[in-house]
């Protein structure tokens, strides 16, 4: 959060907001002029808070500092859940061991794209091919993009 105040980013109050949101297949959201909704329905422990957060507070990132952020176009969207599933540690080795998939060379790039097309399929916008299309389009780099950190975790 301090880094989104020296880009000019204040969080306000009431930007982050816990609840039952009333479904099981999502543990979060970010929504541009609404904040970060932590969903509590299927959340057991603090770490999975922690990166629930960080995730959802990179996506505030990028609405903050990207000029012009759209998020109905596609490749907006696709890099901001690129940088988010890659910053926040949602592809760690042993997340992706407790949702079953064993790979052992490659699972976190892997990870990132699967999550990152999750999430776009969401997107009234872009489903289908559309969806494929602008993860790979951005993907070097914005997969390779880690402000506000200087390296990824």
């Amino acid at each position: 959060m301090e880094r989104m105040e020296k880009a000019g980013c204040p969080m306000p109050p009431g930007m982050i907001t816990a609840r039952n949101c009333g479904t099981a297949d999502k543990n979060g959201s970010y929504g541009s002029r609404i904040g970060i909704t932590v969903c509590c329905e299927e959340i057991r422990y603090k770490d999975e808070i922690t990166q629930l957060l960080i995730h959802e507070l990179i996506h505030a990132y990028d609405d903050c500092v990207v000029k012009d952020m759209d998020w109905k176009n596609c490749a907006h969207h696709a890099c901001s859940e690129i940088r988010a599933n890659h910053l926040s540690g949602d592809c760690h080795y042993k997340r992706e061991l407790l949702r079953g998939f064993m790979k052992m060379r490659g699972h976190e790039q892997e990870c990132v794209k699967r999550r990152a097309l999750m999430s776009l399929r969401n997107n009234p916008h872009c489903s289908g091919t559309a969806a494929k299309d602008a993860v790979e389009a951005v993907w070097s780099i914005c997969y390779n993009d880690t402000r506000p950190f200087d390296r990824a975790p």
